[in-house]
């Protein structure tokens, strides 16, 4: 299928409830726009860079993040109803399975990172967390399935 090249310059247009179907669109520039309830589907947007972005209850599924790099994000959400206590959530976060086209059959994979990141309150249920480095963090009050890791610290230092 040959593409027809069409360069478009909008400036002050309202494009909403367009459709880009089957469309080359690389190295397009958004600055000062509204793109609320926008849908990407089925799209390649590696090297894409979003700055000073709302990404607010945006919903990423199905997405290879690797080498993704996310800094200076607010994860809080306010909480104005006591039932609905969950704020940003991640769910079945893995690395590559084999058959995925970046799958290492020695797992060679470069280690996720947290850095001066606030989890205060933040809750890891049912994951992997082998071979996991905590160093220079504030501990006070973390349990792991009901231990306090704080003052099992402390009676090794006691020791």
């Amino acid at each position: 299928m040959e593409l027809k090249v069409n360069h478009l310059d909008l400036e002050m247009t309202d494009i909403s409830g367009s459709k880009f179907q089957n469309a080359k669109a690389e190295a397009i520039l958004f600055n000062n726009v509204n793109l609320t309830k926008t849908q990407i589907q089925n799209a390649n947007m590696s090297q894409m860079i979003l700055n000073d972005v709302n990404m607010s209850e945006v919903k990423i599924s199905n997405a290879n993040l690797s080498g993704t790099e996310i800094r200076n994000a607010n994860l809080s959400h306010l909480i104005l109803d006591q039932a609905q206590l969950v704020g940003t959530e991640f769910h079945n976060i893995v690395l590559p399975q084999p058959g995925d086209a970046n799958y290492n059959l020695e797992e060679n994979y470069k280690p996720i990172s947290f850095q001066n990141c606030n989890l205060k309150d933040a809750q890891l249920r049912n994951c992997n967390l082998s071979n996991m480095d905590i160093i220079d963090c504030d501990i006070t009050g973390l349990r792991i399935n009901g231990y306090s890791i704080e003052e099992l610290v402390k009676n090794m230092e006691r020791k």
